[in-house]
Parts: structure tokens; C-alpha cells; sequence
């Protein structure tokens, strides 16, 4: 069993691993057992190339580590229909992981998607008021 300590040591280390490098399934897996998490991040690495994952505040407890972080890249290839703008975004992200046998089995993540949206020059409709 793992201490907090470790835990957030484990986080701390898969951060510096992947912020701001290629991040191949092979590196993803020394660090994470969570298939969608996994997907997710070679998705997002593709829309983002080396994309930066910049912790400002990491707390753990338990078997759980949670991260307020700066979510910093590039748009460099295809993200939800929107092709390539080569414009930056530097958003807010909340991530808890859950951490079993050294490794990330789970996790939870926010980012505000409108913000990213803006950032990449996306109009959005603005939804009539029903007052």
C-alpha cells in the first residue's frame, strides 16, 4: 500500500514526465492503468502537440491526489471538428487521481471547454434568456 507521500511523488513525477513532451503510450503506461484516461491524453496530444499540464496546487489524501493545474498548448491538429488555428490557450484544469500500486487507475478532470472554445476564436451562440 502506498503512503499519501508517494502517491503525490507519483503524480509529481508523471506531471514532469509529460508536460511540454511527446507523450507515446509506451510513457503513458508506466505511469497509468486508466484506459480512458489514456485515450484521452493521446487525443488531446494530437489536437496539441506536447501540450503543457503545469501543476500549481497538488493535495493528497488517502489513495487520492488532487491537481489545479494550467492546461497550456497549441492547436495544431484537429480538436472537435475544428481544424487546426495554430492559436494558444491557457486555461484553468481540476484533476483528482486515484492511485493504486504505484500507478493511476482513475481519474477526474474539469476544464472549461467554452473557455478553450473562446480562446480558439470558436463564436458561439448565445442562448436567448427564458426571463
Amino acid at each position: 500500500m502506498s503512503t499519501i507521500a508517494e502517491n503525490k511523488d507519483l503524480v509529481v513525477r508523471y506531471l514532469e514526465a509529460l508536460s511540454g513532451k511527446p507523450k507515446p503510450e509506451s510513457l503513458l503506461r508506466e505511469y497509468l492503468e486508466d484506459e480512458e484516461l489514456i485515450e484521452h491524453i493521446l487525443a488531446t496530444e494530437i489536437s496539441f502537440p506536447e501540450y503543457e499540464l503545469i501543476p500549481e496546487d497538488i493535495l493528497a489524501d488517502g489513495d487520492l491526489v488532487a491537481v489545479r493545474a494550467r492546461f497550456i498548448g497549441i492547436h495544431r491538429g484537429p480538436f472537435a471538428d475544428l481544424e487546426p488555428t495554430g492559436k494558444r490557450v491557457d486555461m484553468e484544469a481540476f484533476v483528482n487521481y486515484r492511485i493504486t500500486n504505484n500507478k493511476i487507475v482513475d481519474h477526474w478532470m474539469i476544464m472549461d471547454s467554452t473557455e478553450m472554445l473562446k480562446q480558439l476564436g470558436v463564436e458561439l451562440e448565445r442562448v436567448p434568456s427564458t426571463q
